[in-house]
């Protein structure tokens, strides 16, 4: 587990010097504040959902220097240790980023057949087949596999979306516009648009009338936008003086999951009582959005400090859970019982 772990955090460190290049030449200070927090962040959430002592273990092997070395240690981890589901998973990522295809299918096979009903894993192992294959064609196996990802997760964008792109490639027009329309409620407003051009040219050739327009002022809402009315429990507002440099953050999150939201805003005191909208601009992860789950956790919280964290002292709301799409308006009262 060690090494897995090392090789993990030297894939993404090698990863990020790639990707944070240019912004290091502008502004270093920028560059390594970015690194700084990435590494803290996934270190903590390692430790929340991970095993912490494999972290503390020492690695076995020089940690590697380049993304060379460090798939060219995983292959010999694996070698050793072949029964690691997640490993071959990683290897197969790497190999996608070193363009290494047929080996990325390969690897991505091994995976799946260690974690079968894994639907992420299902929907990557059939991409990888369609990136390996010279025509660029989905292939019955692949069509099986983003099948099988939706039978065990009907939401999953990515399963649907290739789904659609093989009936296109078969010429099953009509099938593929309605395999994608689902998608329209569960992406943000510019990919809706991009998909809806891609929908209506599936219509088109299927002899079909292109989509409705979408209702006036529905591309400025995110898919799964929440509309959140937050207000003080009116006897707690008599009973209590409140520092009028305090803040209300009003937040989403995954239900039972890690403690980072999906989405939060930060406002003032005085602008209760207050409703505001969650979306997807209020992530401050760019992995994980709103539009991309099926329910959430929504609460206010009252921080004297003003601080995200929460510190003693501070006073939540009751959290409510919400399945997604959701259209009424939630509310939450900081202070009642």
């Amino acid at each position: 587990m060690a090494l897995f772990v090392a090789i993990a955090a030297a894939l993404t460190i090698v990863v990020l010097a790639v990707v944070l290049w240019p912004l290091w030449r502008e502004s270093r200070g920028v560059a390594l504040a970015g690194v700084l927090a990435f590494a803290v962040a996934a270190l903590g959430l390692y430790r929340l959902v991970g095993t912490p002592a494999a972290i503390d273990a020492p690695a076995a092997a020089p940690t590697p220097r380049t993304m060379e070395e460090a798939v060219a240690q995983l292959e010999d981890q694996l070698q050793r240790d072949p029964g690691r589901a997640d490993g071959w998973q990683l290897l197969g990522r790497s190999y996608e980023m070193l363009d290494r295809r047929a080996e990325a299918r390969d690897a991505y096979a091994r995976a799946l057949k260690l974690d079968p009903d894994n639907p992420d894993l299902l929907v990557q192992t059939a991409q990888a087949r369609l990136f390996a294959d010279k025509d660029k064609r989905i292939d019955d196996e692949a069509v099986a596999m983003l099948r099988h990802a939706l039978e065990l997760q009907p939401e999953h964008q990515r399963a649907r979306w290739f789904l659609g792109v093989w009936q296109r490639q078969e010429g099953q027009s009509a099938e593929a516009a309605e395999t994608w329309e689902p998608l329209l409620a569960q992406v943000d407003p510019a990919t809706a648009n991009t998909l809806r051009v891609q929908i209506d040219a599936a219509r088109r050739d299927a002899g079909l009338e292109p989509l409705p327009a979408p209702p006036p002022g529905a591309a400025a809402r995110s898919a799964n936008a929440l509309t959140v009315k937050v207000s003080l429990d009116p006897d707690f507002a008599s009973r209590v003086r409140l520092r009028g440099d305090a803040s209300v953050f009003v937040i989403a999150r995954i239900p039972d999951g890690p403690p980072m939201p999906v989405a939060a805003e930060k406002h003032p005191l005085q602008d209760l009582p207050m409703t505001v909208t969650l979306d997807d601009d209020d992530s401050p992860m760019p992995t994980q959005k709103l539009s991309a789950l099926q329910e959430v956790e929504v609460f206010a919280r009252l921080s004297s400090s003003g601080e995200a964290m929460r510190q003693d002292g501070d006073l939540e709301s009751k959290p409510v859970r919400v399945k997604l799409p959701a259209t009424e308006t939630i509310e939450l009262v900081i202070g009642g019982k």
